[in-house]
């Protein structure tokens, strides 16, 4: 090999010198550091994404259900208001009276107006015979007596109702007691 061959192979394939050589290695580690920094926000972000996503498929069903509850039970108040009405239709339709054309106006005005209700969703709570049930009955009196089973409605003063599967009014009852032992 002749001495210029050694010099154009320095040229071609210098030697690194010892700076470069160390620079490699912490260049590696910063690059390394920083792609497992950049490893760890991108899971966080996409974390965030998906709890993001959840909660707002929440908020759209939660909004979506409210809606159709507003929708099927807006009428439930307004029907609420209207049920002194039909008490008020049906004692009159109870008191005795000779005029029986009046009578029988009272009767086709409260048969309209109860199957009016019933179409929007109204439904009479069946109270008597049955069971005391404190979520759909009040009590307004206790009766001892022998005659029928312990906590049996045994009178209805005012009609309960649903509405929509949902009470509307509970019902105010009489119910039998057993008589206490003296």
């Amino acid at each position: 090999m002749s001495v210029d061959n050694l010099d154009h192979m320095e040229k071609t394939n210098p030697e690194p010198d010892s700076a470069a050589v160390q620079e490699r290695p912490d260049q590696l580690a910063a690059i390394t550091a920083e792609r497992d920094q950049l490893a760890v926000e991108k899971a966080d972000l996409q974390d965030r994404l998906l709890r993001s996503q959840a909660e707002f498929q929440n908020l759209r069903k939660r909004t979506e259900r409210e809606r159709v509850e507003l929708f099927e039970y807006a009428s439930m108040e307004a029907v609420r208001v209207l049920l002194p009405v039909l008490d008020d239709f049906e004692r009159a339709m109870k008191a005795e009276t000779e005029a029986k054309e009046y009578a029988a106006g009272i009767e086709l005005i409260y048969t309209r107006f109860y199957d009016t209700l019933k179409k929007l969703g109204l439904e009479p709570v069946d109270s008597r015979g049955q069971p005391f049930d404190p979520q759909i009955h009040h009590a307004v009196d206790m009766v001892e007596t022998e005659e029928a089973p312990d906590h049996t409605v045994l009178d209805e003063f005012q009609r309960g109702y649903n509405f929509k599967g949902r009470l509307l009014r509970p019902a105010m009852v009489k119910v039998a007691v057993r008589p206490t032992a003296k």
